[in-house]
């Protein structure tokens, strides 16, 4: 007649504490915001509907060519593949920056043989800011010829 208790002394086995977290609330909750986000991306792409008027006018050119201006190793100025003198240099440039540009401005690429005096180079930067052409990016490679 005694109490059915448990006892810890019962057979010398004493129960582990559970050491493991229960991850399946948290597998719940993700997949419920997955859902969420599935059903509301897509009304934020769509927007406003609205039916936009035609125009006449052109495309704006977002990808304007920049212009290659190369000097080689024995010191020959070529733009845009086209020989040039040192003597010509003002006027080619005088003629770009005449042309229509883009908004930003016009972009000049500048490669330059690596072995080349630096006087050379600067005489063309020089150039190149008489003209107004500011937007001058110097074209080199990464390493391992990258």
């Amino acid at each position: 007649m005694g109490a059915n208790l448990p006892s810890s002394s019962r057979h010398g086995r004493r129960r582990a504490p559970m050491s493991e977290i229960n991850v399946t609330p948290l597998v719940d909750v993700m997949l419920v915001l997955l859902i969420i986000f599935m059903v509301t991306a897509p009304l934020l792409v769509a927007g406003v509907p609205i039916d936009l008027p035609e125009s006449r006018a052109g495309a704006l050119d977002q990808q304007a060519k920049p212009v290659q201006v190369a000097i080689d190793r024995q010191g020959a100025i070529t733009i845009d593949d086209a020989p040039v003198t040192e003597a010509e240099l003002p006027s080619r440039f005088a003629q770009i920056a005449a042309e229509p540009q883009p908004e930003e401005g016009r972009r000049i690429y500048l490669r330059a043989d690596r072995s080349l005096d630096y006087g050379r180079v600067m005489r063309v930067m020089g150039e190149l800011n008489r003209a107004g052409l500011n937007r001058v990016a110097l074209v080199s490679v990464g390493p391992e010829g990258q």
